[in-house]
């Protein structure tokens, strides 16, 4: 069974840094573009980043853009999220995905971490 299993959600106030990991179980994922998205309460599931299966290729939403960074650690089938000058509207359940392509379809989907960032 295909598993992406995400932590590193929390509470953190304006201005701090999360982590978020992302495992997969059950699957190799090392030639899969792996990405991030996230949803708050009344708002559609938006992008957030993305990479390449090998790491070459980055691309992120331009309101995270000099803020987070996605990399991967093929070894661990793990993807991560770092999340830097954190504001209160990226407050949202922050989703992993995994697809075939960068730019494609995301065929696995994690079961979501909560991140609230307070004013």
């Amino acid at each position: 069974q295909v598993q992406l299993i995400e932590s590193g959600g929390g509470l953190v106030q304006a201005g701090g840094s999360l982590r978020l990991s992302c495992a997969a179980s059950g699957r190799i994922f090392g030639n899969y573009a792996r990405a991030w998205f996230r949803q708050a309460p009344g708002k559609e599931r938006e992008f957030v980043a993305a990479i390449s299966w090998n790491g070459g290729s980055t691309d992120y939403a331009h309101s995270v853009k000099g803020r987070f960074t996605i990399s991967r650690d093929n070894a661990k089938n793990t993807v991560y999220l770092q999340m830097n000058s954190l504001k209160p509207e990226d407050t949202a359940v922050y989703y992993c995905a995994a697809g075939p392509k960068v730019d494609g379809q995301y065929d696995y989907w994690g079961q979501g971490t909560q991140v609230t960032v307070s004013s």
